[in-house]
């Protein structure tokens, strides 16, 4: 029996990866270096912005990525309105878990102050125990972020279900021994999730609720 849900933010509960591709690209515009294409950003959705940067634009100084990562706050945070919608039955189906006391968590490669303004916007916040951000620990596929929250709720690994879209989140969860789900819907192909052998592939975020229903004794 699962003790504990564990998700990734973007591509898995809300589909953020237009504004994600148009502030990064926005941010290199700013930075006079060269401007990475969609399917560059969006196959580093779920990186630490720093890893991610390294990745999209290679040979960049230190000094140009700490300058490209203000310009992408400013840009995601502040002046690019490009809608961010939660994926379909997220929030139905998160409250209904919350309401029948299953304990859930969020892993991301966000920072907090991104994190808390999801929070914020979705009304999310409050149905899960604790969370981890890329800024305030190590960035995925590490799996510290994860130890670090398995050890805060007392959930031992093979006890907790890390459920995310990219192989980032995958491998991740595999290096911590956790159980995995695999969204199909987000940010990587699934035939690059394969590989991890997800006990289940979701194509609706339904799904999962349906598959945990038996396990939970619904």
């Amino acid at each position: 029996m699962y003790k504990l849900l564990i998700f990734d933010w973007d591509g898995t509960l809300i589909d953020s990866a237009a504004k994600i591709i148009a502030s990064m690209q926005a941010a290199a515009r700013d930075c006079s270096l060269p401007v990475p294409t969609d399917d560059a950003v969006r196959d580093i959705i779920g990186l630490g912005l720093p890893e991610a940067i390294r990745i999209l634009i290679p040979g960049i100084k230190q000094t140009d990525i700490e300058a490209v990562r203000a310009r992408y706050g400013v840009h995601f945070l502040e002046t690019n309105t490009t809608p961010m919608p939660l994926f379909p039955g997220v929030r139905e189906s998160l409250e209904r878990m919350h309401q029948r006391g299953v304990r859930m968590a969020v892993a991301t490669g966000k920072s907090r102050r991104g994190l808390n303004r999801g929070y914020e916007q979705t009304g999310l916040g409050h149905l899960f125990e604790t969370s981890r951000c890329a800024d305030e620990t190590t960035s995925k596929p590490d799996p510290h972020m994860l130890h670090e929250i398995l050890a805060e709720t007392g959930v031992a690994a093979h006890e907790a279900l890390m459920i995310g879209d990219t192989e980032y989140d995958l491998e991740m969860g595999q290096r911590a021994g956790t159980g995995l789900v695999a969204v199909s819907y987000g940010a990587h192909a699934v035939h690059r999730l394969e590989p991890y052998n997800p006990l289940l592939k979701v194509d609706e975020f339904t799904q999962l609720e349906h598959w945990l229903a038996p396990t939970l004794g619904w």
